[in-house]
């Protein structure tokens, strides 16, 4: 899979900043400057239409295109993600896929994407090599994390972590990944009431000074973190993460669609707050992960992946 470059056309590089030439420069059908040379911008332009000024070691000054050179930080980190996407294409080493967001939890409507997030696996000597793996794949509305990312993000009781493990709409389901669920109970604890709840009075106090800059409110992500605290409270009685909105799914829209006062919003978020406090009181779920376990885990998929 070929990583495309993002180019961002109002993104002026500043002088200082060092470069490479991305191929020879000719004049008078003469190279003057050889593919790979190092120089610094010595005079940025006003837009990205016009020439760049770059100091080269020897002295020389030479106007270029901005397509023309990379910025040498880019550069150098591309060489190493090319070279691992080059090699290997990773979404074949993707062990678990599901469906999540608006789709799983009964609240889609004909123009919602599709989100796909997983897992994947990569082969042990991509770890052991120069290159490494990184932490996530991402292509449109897909992503997948690499395992041992994803087990550690569910160790914090991470949202959309969980929501991953719990989701009904699961499309792909390799045996490894069948072992890590039916063992997902071992993330669900009480650490989800703090990522639960600060996630959620952080995004308020965000919606609350968007409404003030501008005099809009942003419905849909007021009822995402709605559903999100109901979630919280579900599981912290249950031990089941709560994906499907399920008896609660009209009233949620209905703030999707902007059709509750942003005051009644408000007082329904701060009841749930409270039975959010109530449901940790009495909840029976470990206050902890079981990090042994999910190590273990960790240590036998990747053994998995060493062939002689």
């Amino acid at each position: 899979m070929e990583k495309e470059q993002i180019i961002q056309p109002n993104l002026i590089i500043p002088v200082g900043t060092a470069i490479v030439v991305l191929a020879d420069v000719i004049k008078s059908n003469e190279i003057i400057l050889h593919e790979g040379s190092v120089g610094v911008i010595s005079q940025s332009p006003p837009d990205n239409t016009h020439r760049y000024h770059a100091r080269f070691p020897d002295g020389t000054v030479l106007a270029l295109k901005r397509q023309e050179f990379a910025v040498q930080k880019h550069y150098r980190r591309e060489g190493l993600e090319r070279h691992v996407l080059g090699e290997h294409d990773l979404y074949d080493s993707v062990m678990y896929r599901c469906i999540v967001g608006s789709h799983a939890y009964g609240l889609s409507h004909e123009n919602s994407d599709i989100d796909r997030r997983g897992i994947y696996l990569a082969p042990a000597e991509m770890h052991w090599s120069l290159y490494g793996v990184p932490e996530q794949l991402e292509q449109g509305e897909e992503c997948y994390w690499e395992l041992q990312k994803f087990l550690v993000l569910a160790l914090k009781a991470n949202p959309n972590i969980l929501e991953c493990l719990y989701t009904p709409l699961v499309e792909h389901v390799s045996p490894l990944a069948q072992e890590l669920l039916a063992m997902r109970h071992i993330f669900v604890t009480k650490l989800l009431y703090q990522t639960y709840n600060g996630y959620v009075l952080a995004q308020f106090k965000k919606l609350n000074k968007h409404l003030e800059n501008h005099g809009t409110i942003r419905w849909k992500h007021a009822m995402h973190l709605i559903r999100l605290l109901l979630a919280g409270i579900a599981t912290l009685q249950t031990g089941d993460v709560m994906v499907d909105a399920g008896e609660y799914r009209e009233k949620l829209l209905t703030i999707g669609r902007g059709e509750m006062a942003w005051e009644d919003i408000n007082q329904w978020r701060l009841q749930l707050h409270r039975e959010f406090d109530a449901a940790y009181q009495v909840s029976q779920l470990p206050d902890r992960p079981d990090y042994e376990a999910a190590n273990a885990y960790l240590i036998r998929a990747r053994k998995s992946q060493v062939h002689d």
